[in-house]
């Protein structure tokens, strides 16, 4: 019985440790949104989903209430009549699904660091205005990696704390590094990448036959209601309002998604992702992965879909002190560096306000005293912070004379000018 109540608490501590732990969709950094215990993943702009939906369900049903049922019962009056009705809610449905799976999809992305790569690291020292040792921490900005046997350069992304892998692109939106990143779409309110663009294709297309088989369909209703009554087309077209404004609603529509399809068709016949050609269109680049057109459309659309690199409902695992370590040297070279900057700012404060006090009081001297006769000298000297060279020196000379208040205001300019020469001097020399 001891025996058995030692498992029994064995077991029921390690439930309270499983419901303790946190997920990595419960602690990610990104901005997504996750359903469902992190089994579906969406972007930020989510809410946008359901506008998508309206735009697509609500000429469908318009459709089938008012044009295929009735061009089902004036031109096939008989069960095959049914076909025009099926073939219109099967080809939505599909649409439907593709843009959930786009939507719902882990678009590709690149897991971040929790600390800066070890092996890219350089450390760096610096000396300081009193001759302290400060370190500094630095990341080269980019590398060069070979792709096809060409060189390609990647860059480092400062908030997931990486080298980007060859036309992974970091997204402002969701806040994440996306492999094969293409762009950020607000209809389906996700990022499209390497593992939903397929599908974001499939939408796209499946959403322009859509758009032609519904105009097509309320074309025909309106021809059928002209034969009908023998009328012209604009007495037809009075008799079907509702197929005059769906055939208008889907050729607004067209416009769009089926600009949208041919401008991805001639993406992927060249190999290329929407964010690559709009910002290297100008720079002339080789293409090192345009491998002709039939392997280009092989590789979207036969190649087998990678899996997701993250999961989400996994359980985060606890740091290993050596990763511990690099983040604590990391944070006190932070930590450092931004306390020699804070001390070299304070040192130029002090100065300035060493010159203004000398101004203040050369300029009190001169309203004071009434003699004309003689004159005094300041000397005002800046040193260059954190070097042993001294800039050139400012002299201040307070003249009196017969002129009285005339001559004190003349100098009272020139001191303002001198104080500015100086303030611009000792930021560039910080600036440096």
């Amino acid at each position: 019985s001891f025996n058995f109540s030692r498992e029994c608490s064995k077991e029921s501590l390690i439930r309270l440790l499983i419901l303790m732990a946190r997920r990595v969709f419960e602690a990610w950094k990104g901005s997504n949104k996750f359903l469902f215990g992190g089994r579906v993943i969406f972007g930020p702009d989510v809410w946008s989903l359901p506008f998508t939906l309206l735009l697509i369900v609500t000429p469908v049903c318009f459709f089938s209430v008012f044009v295929a049922t009735h061009l089902r019962q004036k031109l096939l009056p008989n069960d095959e009549g049914h076909v025009i009705l099926v073939a219109g809610i099967l080809l939505t449905v599909f649409v439907l699904i593709l843009l959930f799976i786009t939507s719902a999809r882990d678009p590709g992305i690149v897991p971040r660091n929790l600390h800066p790569p070890e092996e890219e690291i350089c450390y760096d020292t610096t000396i300081s205005s009193d001759g302290r040792q400060t370190p500094t921490v630095q990341i080269p900005r980019t590398k060069e990696v070979m792709v096809y046997g060409v060189t390609v350069r990647v860059k480092y992304c400062d908030t997931c704390m990486l080298y980007r892998p060859p036309r992974c692109s970091h997204c402002s939106i969701c806040n994440n590094c996306v492999e094969r990143f293409d762009h950020h779409c607000p209809w389906v309110g996700q990022c499209i990448g390497v593992r939903n663009y397929r599908y974001f294709f499939m939408f796209v297309s499946s959403a322009t036959l859509l758009c032609i088989y519904l105009f097509s369909m309320s074309a025909l209703y309106v021809k059928v209601m002209m034969d009908q009554h023998q009328g012209t087309v604009w007495k037809a077209m009075r008799e079907s309002p509702w197929a005059v404004m769906l055939m208008i609603y889907c050729f607004i529509s067209l416009w769009f998604v089926g600009g949208l399809t041919g401008f991805h068709l001639y993406l992927i016949t060249t190999n290329q992702t929407t964010y690559e050609n709009f910002r290297y269109r100008s720079d002339n680049r080789i293409n090192v992965y345009n491998r002709g057109c039939s392997n280009n459309f092989l590789e979207i659309f036969c190649s087998k879909v990678k899996p997701s690199r993250n999961d989400f409902r996994a359980f985060i695992k606890e740091e290993s002190p050596r990763n511990i370590a690099l983040a604590t040297t990391w944070e006190r070279a932070a930590e450092a560096d931004q306390a020699n900057r804070e001390e070299r700012r304070q040192k130029v404060e002090d100065e300035l306000g060493t010159d203004e006090d000398i101004m203040n009081l050369q300029q009190s001297s001169n309203v004071e005293d009434g003699s004309d006769s003689g004159h005094q000298k300041v000397d005002i000297d800046i040193v260059r912070i954190g070097s042993n060279e001294r800039a050139p020196t400012i002299q201040l000379e307070a003249r009196h004379g017969n002129r009285g208040t005339r001559n004190n205001a003349q100098e009272d300019v020139k001191a303002e000018s001198l104080v500015k020469e100086s303030r611009s001097y000792a930021a560039a020399e910080e600036g440096r």
